[in-house]
């Protein structure tokens, strides 16, 4: 694996260009603005997403998508959920069926309620059947461009697909470990922002640790509850891609999620919470997915459907916090 292409230029996409740089000769980074490509080009620093990190030598920051998945060997992308399937349509004519593909977005297709996995197979199936992963885990992308240690899943129902990436991701400071439920690990990365945003709420209305307790430890049951009606494996949810990215978005103060909780709880409209956020959090567009797959697949939910009333303006947050203490009693 000699060549990389990362698509997507936010935070996450370019800490993972600065981490995994040393594991590719040639590594090309897609970014949307050609303004921000640019600028990247020149001073080697993300100014909009990801200040105060230098890119690698060998980071090639890019606007024309053509270019940069060109030629490459893995393909990973790191757009916004609702971009997924127009971006690749737009990369069809040069993507190849030796390429590996890799999806570390987190979230739901709107509307088909489609896991990105399966958006990047129906786009790139208009060609041929890809070979496709899933990247996911406990990550913040400061934390990550640090070179502090972490761990994350790649998922696959293609054995050798995951250990490919495994070995060719894995390195000092980045542990990959290999996951055969790609249902289990996109929805447990994709709910967990859901769970967040109420963490948030809590936190903006004052409340302590106890709350955040019952609320992660709750909010795995519900997510654990719809990633096996949709066919993930419960024991998938226990680890990285559940769990571990649950307990560190809803507790740690650089979740995008959480702090759109924080301000809903302190009593700011969400319109005005998302018009002063420059990078997207997906737990919103995801509620609303999560909600109407919930109601699809039959699955009670109801932590998530406090959060899809409240985003909704239905409900304030004191309310439904109420109707979530005041349902009634059941065994565990």
């Amino acid at each position: 694996m000699k060549r990389l292409a990362i698509i997507g230029g936010g935070s996450w996409g370019t800490a993972l260009s600065i981490v995994l740089a040393p594991r590719f000769p040639e590594l090309r980074l897609w970014v949307y603005e050609p303004d921000l490509a640019g600028r990247m080009a020149r001073t080697r620093v993300n100014d909009l997403f990801l200040p105060d990190f230098e890119l690698p030598p060998n980071v090639a920051p890019l606007s024309d998508l053509k270019t940069c998945v060109e030629g490459a060997d893995i393909v990973l992308s790191v757009m916004p959920s609702d971009h997924v399937r127009r971006l690749y349509q737009q990369m069809l004519p040069w993507l190849e069926p030796r390429m590996l593909f890799v999806s570390a977005t987190k979230g739901i297709e709107q509307g088909s309620l489609k896991r990105m996995s399966e958006v990047i197979a129906e786009a790139a199936g208009a060609r041929f059947a890809p070979r496709v992963g899933v990247l996911s885990g406990p990550t913040f992308a400061r934390e990550v461009a640090r070179g502090e240690p972490a761990a994350v899943v790649i998922s696959s129902h293609d054995p050798e697909l995951a250990r490919t990436v495994q070995l060719a991701f894995s390195g000092p400071t980045l542990r990959l470990y290999t996951n055969s439920d790609p249902v289990g690990v996109e929805l447990g990365a994709a709910l967990k922002n859901v769970i967040a945003i109420a963490a948030g709420v809590c936190a903006g209305l004052g409340l302590g640790a106890n709350t955040l307790a019952a609320l992660v430890t709750r909010g795995l049951v519900e997510i654990t509850r719809l990633a096996v009606a949709a066919g993930g494996q419960e024991r998938t949810l226990a680890g990285l891609a559940g769990l571990g990215d649950l307990v560190l978005t809803c507790n740690g103060e650089l979740s995008r999620n959480r702090r759109v909780g924080f301000e809903l709880g302190r009593g700011r409209r969400l319109d005005e919470i998302l018009s002063g956020m420059r990078m997207v959090a997906e737990g919103v567009h995801t509620t609303f997915a999560a909600a109407e797959l919930a109601s699809r697949l039959g699955v009670e939910m109801p932590i998530t459907t406090q959060m899809h009333a409240v985003l909704r303006g239905e409900k304030s947050p004191r309310e439904s916090l109420r109707e979530l203490m005041e349902r009634s009693l059941k065994e565990e």
